[in-house]
């Protein structure tokens, strides 16, 4: 095994460009900024732990929704897809049972006692809960733990809709499961443990996709009719070809403080659910919704049934955009998609919070790509939603337009131009 030095000046050298290829991708500067990447972390490792320490790199990309906004938590149907943003960690095992990880951009290093597996409340909202979290759901499902000193550097946007969290939950799984399991882990089952850890210990009540979309990698749907055994198939996605690059818009608004937003969004859809004496909506029968929507509105209100018919609507269109892209029927998977965007928008009502509607950065960014699209391609609101980012499939013959009005309204850099990432999260190597 290199040491962390030896790793820097291997990188520095080339002998990572094959790897770095495949996970990034060709396009102009990209093998350039990734080797300085990779390279700034391995003598950031150094400086902090030691240049002789042996070292290891580990990876975990965001995600982009694709279809099927806010449907997992109530057991739908979603198509996500890994990008080429990530989280990487350069790791080190140690002797002392702690997990030590500082991270690029945060003055404060993390520091999780493994000999405590179970949640502490102060931690909860925090990053220290989620290492402790997926340790915890390591060792639950029979794995073993162990300490480890990290630091991390991630270009995967915070509060952007890409899931940074789900990166890093992911990525601290990958790393568990790699120096102390032999990587006997699936791929879905270390997208449990990360959601395990986000719901229990971070507090925050996420459902299976961005974790999934992270630690499987390239484009998949996923069905979560059951979820302790989520039914998850790639697809052949190739936007070239059909001459459409993928744009995510940062509209710079925030996703602090808005994890009520979010919980209201579960908690309405599944009290929709418990009026039929079910637990979540795919146990019940769209049919019956409809035939007694008088009924629900009394009791919960107007939202709560829209966001029903949302999640019915949107599981329906993710399975029906997944048979579109294997039937080669491109025009119809962009009318779906922008179908889908304006039930996010319409519906489950998640482009802005009425709690801060001077900030409406998503539906201004919607409205933008609508302008300069004019009928080419499409555009939705993606994620979360609320705040964050937009996505855009966008004519190549129209990306710089495209990329200038963004960026002219929300700050240059603001639209990334990205690649679908065909590796989930991995231990990289040289011959990968």
């Amino acid at each position: 095994m290199a040491t962390a030095e030896e790793l820097k000046r291997s990188i520095e050298s080339g002998a990572w460009d094959t790897a770095l290829e495949k996970l990034y991708g060709s396009r102009a500067g990209m093998l350039d900024r990734q080797r300085a990447r990779y390279a700034e972390a391995a003598g950031e490792f150094a400086a902090l732990y030691g240049a002789h320490r042996p070292a290891e790199i580990y990876s975990a990309p965001g995600r982009t929704e694709i279809g099927g906004n806010h449907t997992d938590h109530n057991h739908g149907v979603v198509m996500a897809g890994a990008v080429d943003l990530d989280v990487i960690a350069v790791v080190s095992q140690n002797n002392e049972n702690i997990v030590r990880v500082k991270s690029k951009g945060f003055e404060k290093r993390d520091e999780v006692e493994l000999s405590n597996l179970l949640p502490v409340p102060a931690e909860a909202g925090h990053s220290q809960s989620l290492i402790r979290g997926v340790a915890a759901g390591i060792a639950r499902q029979g794995g073993k733990v162990g300490g480890f000193d990290a630091y991390t550097t991630s270009d995967v946007l915070r509060g952007s809709g890409l899931s940074s969290s789900a990166a890093f939950e992911v990525v601290i799984g990958a790393i568990f499961n790699g120096e102390y399991n032999e990587g006997c882990f699936s791929a879905v089952e270390i997208a449990k443990i990360s959601q395990y850890a986000e719901n229990v210990f971070f507090e925050k009540p996420s459902g299976l996709m961005d974790q999934t979309a992270s630690s499987v990698g390239s484009v998949i749907t996923i069905d979560f009719r059951d979820p302790a055994d989520p039914i998850v198939e790639k697809v052949s996605f190739d936007l070239a070809r059909h001459g459409y690059c993928l744009c995510i818009t940062d509209t710079k608004g925030s996703h602090a403080s808005l994890t009520d937003e979010y919980a209201a969004v579960r908690e309405e859809m599944e009290a929709v659910a418990a009026c039929f004496g079910k637990s979540v909506l795919r146990e019940v029968d769209e049919t019956a919704l409809l035939a007694d929507i008088a009924g629900v509105r009394a009791k919960l209100g107007d939202r709560a049934v829209l966001r029903a018919l949302h999640f019915f609507a949107d599981s329906s269109r993710a399975g029906a955009l997944c048979k579109a892209i294997r039937e080669d029927r491109f025009e119809d998977f962009l009318r779906l998609i922008v179908e889908g965007g304006h039930s996010s928008f319409e519906y489950n009502q998640n482009a802005y919070s009425a709690k801060n509607p001077r900030e409406q950065g998503v539906p201004l960014g919607l409205a933008l790509s609508q302008r300069v699209l004019n009928g080419c391609g499409a555009w939705r609101l993606q994620g979360g939603g609320f705040a964050g980012t937009i996505q855009a499939f966008v004519p190549a013959r129209l990306l710089e337009e495209y990329r200038a009005a963004m960026d002219n309204v929300f700050g240059a850099g603001a639209c990334h131009v990205l690649n679908v990432r065909n590796y989930g999260a991995i231990h990289v190597t040289p011959s990968l």
